[in-house]
Order: structure tokens, then sequence, then C-alpha cells
């Protein structure tokens, strides 16, 4: 019987990800993207993240979005749409970030589209897409 949720190593790859677009620290994602062919879609520019340098870009890129926003924390709601053959996976969640920026309140909603790759005998993070869905602030 295939599984209705991502396991738990699965989700744990989402959680880095978050952890590291709250405290910008590069240990938060250490060993967490594939080897190569790695694709990011995001809300800042250039938007898309792809090629051998996608990662080191997005973590600058995320660097810069991030400046003037503080206290940032995120919240997932229930895995949805998960399918997973041998080698790969994929799941959206939910995702509601909370934090100031320019020391006002904000909220953002959205959802994040994971596919996984397996390497290594791990999951990996292929590929995430960012959506907006809401935003309100103070």
């Amino acid at each position: 019987m295939a599984a209705e949720f991502p396991a738990p190593d699965m989700l744990a790859i989402a959680e880095r990800v978050a952890r590291h677009i709250e405290t910008l620290d590069p240990a938060d994602i250490k060993g967490v993207f594939a080897d190569s062919n790695v694709t990011i879609l995001e809300n800042f520019a250039p938007y898309c993240f792809d090629g051998p340098a996608a990662v080191d870009s997005w973590i600058s890129g995320m660097a810069a979005h991030r400046d003037q926003t503080s206290n940032l924390r995120h919240v997932f709601g229930v895995a949805q749409d998960f399918s997973q053959t041998e080698s790969h996976a994929f799941f959206s969640l939910p995702t509601t970030w909370m934090g100031e920026f320019r020391d006002r309140p904000f909220t953002e909603t959205g959802g994040w589209a994971f596919v996984l790759v397996k390497q290594h005998n791990t999951w990996r993070l292929q590929s995430y897409g960012w959506a907006v869905t809401g935003l309100t602030a103070e």
C-alpha cells in the first residue's frame, strides 16, 4: 500500500529549508540539496534559480530578500498531494510565515511544491517552488 503522506525524513528536508530561511545559517541546509539539476522558484529576483550555481545564488538571494526582516518563523500545514516513485517524491506543503518587515508585523501564507530525489541512500531536494496566497501587514 502506498503511503498517503511524506515520511518524516522527507518532511525534515522542508523543515531544514524553512529553518535556513529563518536563520540564514548554512548549517541548516548542509546536505539538503541534490548534487545537480537543482531548480528553485521564488518570489524574488531572479525568481528561477537553476544551473550549477542555483543553490549558491539562492542563498545569496535569500539573504538579500531577508534584509530588514526580523523574528521570522513558520508553521506548516498538513502535507498535500503526496506521490512517490522509487527515486522521486512530490508533495505540497501549506506554509504560514510570520515576522516583522521594517519593524512592522506581517503574515504571509502560501504553499511550497517539493520534488525530492533519492541520492546517496537518502532524500535530497531537487526542486521547490514557492507561491504566496495571502499577505497581511500592519
